[in-house]
This record gives structure tokens, sequence and C-alpha cells, in this order.
């Protein structure tokens, strides 16, 4: 090899980007830390297909770690480890620093809603024998994906008189499931003919529920498919139709999380947008001890709508707690605000090479390359994001170099031909600095979604670090 040749590889690795697959760059032990931290992840995942149930799950693992229910009126030293509970749909987990929040605060935000169908105010109707549920479907769906698929009905039903019930059926074995049905391909040349985006139209979502009659003596009644549905309801969870006006019902794919692969290294599974960055959040914070800046981890709902609603990350929800944080320390909230620092954990898209036209090589994430730190979310022109400065992004990268956390940088496809938002912008309205740091996911919105194991280990891990700052 001659000395030029030489010199050109010592500056190419001095100044040039190595982009290369992270198993390259991790110790087999990282894999299998990687491997087992995936395990309690999937399990997670299968407990948690809704807002509801995913804040359900978070407050069981935080007591357990010896979290308690925030008091506003009292007095936490550092170390002590609280959770606000949103209506039940929404959480925030803090662990409060030995500088409590005088300095600012770490925040880790997430979002733990998914694309998924929801049933109509007056959902249950019959035709032509069969029992059906109207649905209206929620954020942003390719709307073929979801026939002929199994599945579940999750959610919270609530009486006149203001009790409730929670329902989940379709998850254990032996319980029944349902489906979104689909024409016949002998049938179907003029659905065929139509755009992805028309063949199954919204009101074309219905939900095949019975085909069983309440049986009558000579045959006859009114609506006796419907009423079979109605009575089996009733009998299980002491309901009436009327009640299903004030429900929160959800219908979302039954299969499970699942290992991806002959080599097990990817997680198949509904919900991972945004619970991919939701578990490791929790995990971080619950395993951080006493941090410096007191920590947060957000979980917050509607993302996929916006995130309006008391719930939502456009709520003061957040703004509040920090509020009564700042009290406790006798300091304006503004001014921890202003002095606070946030990694959005959102997803972003993994480059496929099936659909390599959308994405642009340079600017993409890869599976196994690490988390995704992205400056910039938003579609087209950067509409509907945050841009973070080039001081925090620079602070962010030095944080996972100096920490052996493997990371990469890159967009969310071509410029001009879609792009999205994250709850960033909206934590960057509070007047504080943050950037996404995410999952990169294969089929993303897609009933089943694909990551890797290695990339929820090193989210998980970024989140670690940033705790301990």
């Amino acid at each position: 090899m001659s000395e030029k040749t030489t010199m050109a590889e010592e500056l190419s690795k001095e100044l040039l980007i190595s982009r290369r697959n992270g198993f390259w760059d991790v110790t087999d032990d990282v894999i299998a830390q990687a491997d087992e931290f995936c395990e309690g992840y999937k399990d997670f995942l299968n407990r948690s297909k809704t807002e509801r149930e995913s804040v359900a799950a978070t407050i069981e693992m935080a007591e357990k770690a010896g979290f308690v229910p925030f008091d506003s009126a009292k007095k936490y030293q550092p170390g002590d480890k609280v959770y606000m509970n949103n209506r039940g749909k929404s959480i925030i987990l803090a662990v409060i620093g030995t500088e409590g929040c005088k300095n600012g605060v770490h925040i880790s935000a997430a979002h733990i809603d998914s694309p998924r169908l929801d049933l109509k105010p007056y959902p249950l109707y019959e035709t032509n024998d069969l029992a059906m549920f109207k649905t209206h479907y929620y954020g942003g769906v390719k709307k073929y994906q979801w026939t002929a698929i199994p599945l579940a009905m999750h959610g919270r039903i609530v009486r006149r008189d203001g009790s409730y019930v929670d329902v989940c059926i379709g998850e254990e074995e032996g319980e029944p499931q349902f489906c979104v049905t689909d024409l016949l391909p002998h049938l179907s040349s003029e659905q065929s003919a139509k755009t992805l985006g028309k063949a199954i139209e919204g009101e074309a979502l219905n939900i095949l529920v019975g085909s069983r009659p309440v049986r009558t003596e000579d045959g006859k009644g009114d609506k006796l498919f419907k009423l079979n549905v109605m009575k089996l309801l009733h009998d299980k969870y002491g309901i009436i139709e009327e009640d299903l006006v004030s429900s929160e019902i959800e219908f979302v794919p039954a299969f499970k999380a699942n290992d991806y692969g002959f080599d097990r290294s990817m997680i198949g599974s509904y919900g991972h947008d945004d619970r991919v960055c939701a578990y490791p959040a929790v995990m971080a914070l619950l395993h951080c001890g006493t941090p410096k800046k007191t920590a947060l981890t957000v979980l917050a709902d509607k993302e996929e709508i916006g995130s309006i609603g008391n719930t939502g990350m456009r709520s003061s929800f957040l703004s509040y707690f920090v509020a009564d944080l700042a009290k406790q320390d006798g300091v304006e909230v503004r001014d921890v605000l202003t002095k606070s620092k946030c990694l959005s954990a959102d997803v972003c898209a993994a480059y496929d090479p099936t659909y390599a036209s959308a994405y642009e090589l340079n600017n993409s994430c890869f599976l196994n390359n690490g988390v995704s730190i992205m400056k910039y979310t938003g579609a087209r022109g950067k509409s509907g994001t945050s841009d973070a400065s080039a001081e925090f992004m620079g602070e962010i990268r030095g944080l996972l170099y100096r920490n052996n956390v493997l990371w990469q940088t890159g967009e969310l496809g071509k410029i001009d031909v879609g792009g999205g938002g994250t709850v960033a912008q909206f934590i960057a309205d509070l007047n504080v600095d943050v950037v996404d740091v995410g999952v990169p996911v294969l089929s993303m919105h897609a009933p089943l979604e694909v990551v890797s194991k290695l990339d929820v280990y090193m989210e998980y891990r970024a989140f670690h670090v940033f705790f301990a700052e």
C-alpha cells in the first residue's frame, strides 16, 4: 500500500462520516443486553394496545419501582419518585434531582396513541342478516391495510350513572375476534381499478360482529341480529346500546408482538409508533437513580390527530406540573422551562429498499444503526416542526458519542414526497430546547410495524445517559 493511500485512509477516518451497520460497533454483550431488554418491551406492547392501557401498565411498573402519586402540596427531596396521572390517558413520571428544578429539568416525551379504528357514537347496526359496527378511523392509516385482519376490541364504556366497565375481547386464546371484510378478487375489478387511497372508503371500514339472531317462535322480529349482539354485551358487561354513546372503544390488531427474521433481530408488532420510544423512556427514568437535574418522562395522548385535547401535548398538563415543581423550589416556571432540555421521543422512517424511490439515500435512517437524531421533521418546506438549533444538536450528538450510544440522523423521506410531525414543536412552544431522538421503523402506521432490537436498546441508553447529565 502506497504512502498516499495510507494518508487518504487516515484522512478519511478523521474527516468523513462513517455510516455503517451498528453491529460492527457493538460487542456480543451489548447485543445480548438488547435482546433481553426487548423481552420486557414485547410484554409492554402486548399489554398496552391503547393509551389507557399504556398508562395503566406504566403506573404498575412505576409503583413497583417506588413511585407514588404526585401531591402538589408536598415538599419533595432529591431521589423522590412521583407520577401524575392525567385522566388515565397521559402521564408524567418524575425523579427529583439534587439541584431540584432551579437550573431546569430534563424531559423525555413520547406519545402512546397509535392508528386504529374507533367506534362511531351510534355504531351497532344490522344489514342482510349480519350485525356490524360503524367505525371512524383514527390517525393516518392506509385503509386497505385494515381489511381481512383479526381485530380485538379494547376500551371503556361509561354508563349513564357514571359507572364504567373496561373491555378487552379478542386477545386471549379462545376469545372471539373481529374483522373488516374485503371483496373477493373475482368481483373486484372495479375496486382494483381505483387508487389505493380510494379502493377502501372510510365508511366501508365496518366491523363484522355477529351473524346469529335472537330466536323467536315465529322467526319474525325487528333488529334481531343487532339485538343478539347487544344481549351478549349486556349479559357480560351490564350495558345497553345507549351506553356506547359514552364509550371509548378501539379496535386494534389482535396479533401479539413477536420476533421477526431468522436471526430474531427485529420485532414485528402493532403500535411501535410510538410505544417503541415510550417504553425505553419509562425504563430509563425507573433506572436513573438520583439525577442532578430533576428528570421527567412524559407520555401523551392524541399525537396521531394533532396532539389536541386535554391529554395531548398541546394541553397545559406538562407546564402545570413543572409549575408545581418550580413553586416548591421558589422559582418561576418560565425560568425553569427556559433552562430545560428535552428529547422528543418519536419514531422515524427506516429506509426500505423495496420502496427506495420514496427516500433520499444520503439522508435516511437504517435499521440497526442506532437512534435517529432528527433536527427537524415536518412536511415539505419544514412545515410543522421545531427545527432544533445547531447548538442543541451538537450537545446531544456529543452526549451520545461520549457514552457509546449508536446514533444516526436523517429525514422522513424525500422533501416533496411527504413528512410528519412530532410532539417536539409543542414542547418547543414552552421555550424548551428540544430535538427528536427516536427509533427507525419499517411499515410505519401499518397494523404491523417492524423495528430493530438493537435500536430499541440504544433508545433506552440515550435516555439513560441524558438523565445522568
